[in-house]
């Protein structure tokens, strides 16, 4: 193990990290573990402190209790990872940093910042000659100390001498690391967003397939965790699935009752989830699974709504009679296997239009392998998405993920298991938007003919918005107030 606490103070650091929450202290003892010398620095000395005396012979770090000392204490050139709250703190760093720090110095900020902040902040840097690197990690407090996914953006000259560190503490999955060097500018955060997007999705479908075994089959949480403990060891193997199964076999200790039921059922979040459906909603992707997720937590968060419902709004009069309970079972595990993909094949979908927009040259391939480990949506089938947009291997790149031929294969299999859940759902009364904007999402995808020719007939008549023919070029308009003629537009 490599020497402990150094008292050194000028350029003998390999990389800094300032911000030293858990995240932040985590990360530093991962450089440290992984043999760099790392320079480590918080607003309050004490986390500092407390980093050295707790943990101090992980390796080899260097405390500073300035920021100047902190910048002096790392070798040129300097690499400062910035672990603090998004928004006006993380700005307050960079302008502190930007006054300290050399051209050609490299500023990365590791937090969840939205993506056009970190496009802003790059090119502001840029014209002071410094290198700014938004840069995702995902994998939570453990991620973070044992090996994350890592996504950073930037230039390519800045991964140059960043990346070997990056991908050296990042998981590695059959030798490779979970680290690539994504696009410049905002590309790395962008990413991470919408990796968070599915996530929310992910977790979403996850709830509704233990709602339905449990309301529609009338399973207990302790009977759904043996459920999810077999699904993990089939396609939905992942890191959600086998939480989920140690969350449901949880038993609160104080009362007796299951974890889950003593849970208030109002879930958070933190903004990425939103920015997902946003950003889409701006690039004109269609994201529904992940924005009835987003949505699905404003719901659930709106106890005095859902109070005034309870009982009074009407419902089915019946309940789902599961008559094969296994058979129940087996469809749930197809239609949440069918409604991940979709979540998936919707988010990539919003990679392939951010790189378009914003010029980012971003290897989808790439990025689904660096999330087989260390973050939070890794799963097994990440290994089919990697081969379907392999370009190193002159794979055809499909225009949906869903037209590569595993998942095509796979969708086609769920489809009778899918729509016995969903129409089930619906007709029991059992609310699953997850599952239901999948498949709908699915069925749209894949109609020949869709009603938006009728759409835009109405807005051409309130609105003389136009429209294009199937049968001719040119743009047109009728005269609904007149003769009703179509002229050229």
């Amino acid at each position: 193990m490599s020497d402990p606490v150094t008292t050194a103070t000028t350029g003998t650091a390999e990389i800094g990290v300032t911000g030293l929450a858990v995240m932040g202290s985590n990360l530093a003892r991962n450089f440290a573990r992984n043999g760099f010398i790392t320079a480590v620095h918080n607003r309050s000395y004490a986390k500092t402190k407390a980093l050295i005396d707790e943990h101090g012979s992980d390796g080899t770090f260097v405390p500073s209790e300035s920021s100047a000392d902190f910048v002096a204490s790392l070798a040129v050139p300097r690499k400062i990872l910035i672990m603090v709250k998004a928004g006006g703190p993380t700005d307050a760093v960079i302008d502190e940093l930007a006054e300290l720090v050399e051209p050609g110095d490299i500023i990365i900020d590791g937090g969840n910042a939205k993506f056009s902040d970190t496009r802003r902040r790059q090119a502001a840097l840029q014209e002071k000659g410094i290198h700014f690197v938004g840069c995702g990690v995902s994998g939570g407090e453990e991620g973070a100390l044992n090996g994350p996914s890592i996504m950073p953006g930037g230039s390519a000259e800045s991964y140059t001498s960043l990346g070997p560190i990056l991908e050296k503490i990042s998981a590695h999955v059959d030798g490779a690391p979970c680290c690539t060097h994504i696009g410049t500018d905002g590309a790395g955060h962008f990413v991470k967003m919408v990796h968070n997007g599915i996530e929310y999705a992910d977790m979403q479908l996850i709830a509704e397939a233990y709602d339905l075994l449990r309301r529609g089959a009338e399973l207990t949480p302790a009977e759904i965790a043996d459920i999810f403990g077999e699904w993990n060891k089939g396609d939905l193997d992942s890191f959600l699935i086998e939480i989920t199964a140690e969350v449901l076999a949880q038993v609160d200790a104080a009362t007796g009752k299951p974890f889950v039921d003593i849970v208030l059922d109002a879930a958070g979040m933190k903004g990425t989830g939103t920015w997902t459906v946003q950003t889409a909603l701006d690039l004109g992707i269609p994201v529904s699974g992940i924005a009835e997720a987003v949505f699905a937590r404003g719901l659930s968060s709106a106890a005095t709504q859902r109070a005034a419902a309870a009982g009074k709004l009407p419902g089915p009069n019946n309940s789902w009679a599961v008559k094969d309970k296994d058979a129940f079972v087996e469809d749930v595990r197809v239609a949440l296997y069918a409604s991940k993909i979709v979540a998936y094949a919707q988010g990539l979908d919003e990679i392939f239009a951010g790189a378009a927009e914003y010029d980012w040259s971003i290897n989808v391939g790439a990025v689904a392998r660096i999330w087989r480990g260390g973050c939070i949506i890794r799963a097994k089938f990440l290994n089919r998405i990697t081969e379907a947009y392999d370009v190193d291997a002159g794979t055809e790149i499909p225009a949906s993920l869903l037209l590569a031929p595993y998942f095509t294969d796979a969708i086609t299999g769920a489809q009778d298991s899918w729509r016995r859940v969903v129409a089930g759902a619906a007709q029991s009364g059992i609310p699953t938007p997850g599952f239901a904007a999948a498949l709908s999402y699915y069925d749209g995808l894949r109609s020949v003919r869709l009603p938006a020719a009728l759409i835009q007939g109405q807005r051409d008549f309130f609105g003389a918005h136009t429209y294009k023919r199937v049968d001719k070029d040119g743009t047109f308009h009728t005269l609904w107030s007149g003769d009703r003629t179509e002229v050229d537009a």
